[in-house]
């Protein structure tokens, strides 16, 4: 049984920039802080920085901008720029209208704008954020590059900012993951009543993510955290994120 769970911000960091290694910027950050990755911790981080880590920052001023995004952005004053770039990095147009736009996007999230990001990328305005091009293999590669340089096993969480239907509030959650099970499956098992259960599924991957936003926040710069004492699944078949994502067959709201 779960007994606590520390979660630690990794303070000071530097700012990241494009071809950084994340995996050392983090080792060395927790290292200021006198604190060592132990066995099976859990290095949650937030998709911005891995997305600058990888270059995924685009100028606007480098894009043009369809007839349809100018219509829309005219009408609803948006930027027509950015809504090209939600439409590039789409795989379908979930919704579009009253201002809104709603995307699966090419990691297969539907999400606003295919998960574009205009905060903390510069002080002109004149940049956004991709999210990175596979968000698990990104995550993968942390993880390898982690332990290859502590020689302790870990997971990784890579978070973003989602909002949720029928509830006010964004949560993170978690768009790549490596190393666990982003589920846990209780179908089969008992409940208390000695009911077995034939639906619950508990996606403990966004758990982390969001309880990892409470120590890292939007605008305190703390952009990864520790979660420590978690007894996760170590993932055997590598799926990341994917178990996740519900088939489109199950969708009842397309």
């Amino acid at each position: 049984m779960q007994r606590s769970i520390l979660i630690s911000g990794v303070k000071n960091l530097p700012e990241v920039l494009p071809g950084d290694d994340l995996a050392v910027l983090i080792i060395e950050a927790l290292a200021r802080e006198g604190f060592d990755l132990l066995q099976n911790d859990i290095v949650v981080i937030t998709q911005k920085i891995v997305s600058k880590a990888e270059g995924r920052i685009v100028d606007l001023s480098s894009v043009v901008p369809s007839r349809q995004s100018i219509e829309f952005a005219e009408e609803w004053g948006k930027d027509a720029r950015v809504i090209e770039l939600a439409l590039q990095e789409s795989n379908r147009v979930v919704r579009m209208q009253d201002g809104i736009l709603i995307t699966e996007n090419k990691n297969g999230f539907v999400c606003a704008n295919s998960g574009i990001d205009a905060s903390n990328v510069g002080k002109n305005g004149d940049f956004v954020i991709l999210l990175p091009v596979d968000c698990d293999k990104s995550a993968m590669a942390i993880k390898r590059r982690i332990e290859e340089l502590t020689d302790v096993q870990v997971a990784i969480v890579i978070s973003d900012t989602f909002g949720r239907p029928w509830r006010e509030g964004a949560i993170n959650v978690a768009v790549g993951v490596a190393g666990m099970d982003p589920l846990v499956d209780y179908r089969g098992i008992e409940d208390t009543d000695g009911r077995e259960m034939h639906s619950t599924t508990i996606a403990t991957a966004d758990e982390l993510a969001s309880a990892a936003e409470l120590v890292m926040n939007k605008i305190d710069r703390i952009p990864a955290a520790i979660v420590r004492g978690y007894e996760f699944r170590i993932s055997t078949e590598n799926n990341g994120v994917q178990p996740l994502l519900r088939d489109i067959d199950k969708d009842l709201f397309k």
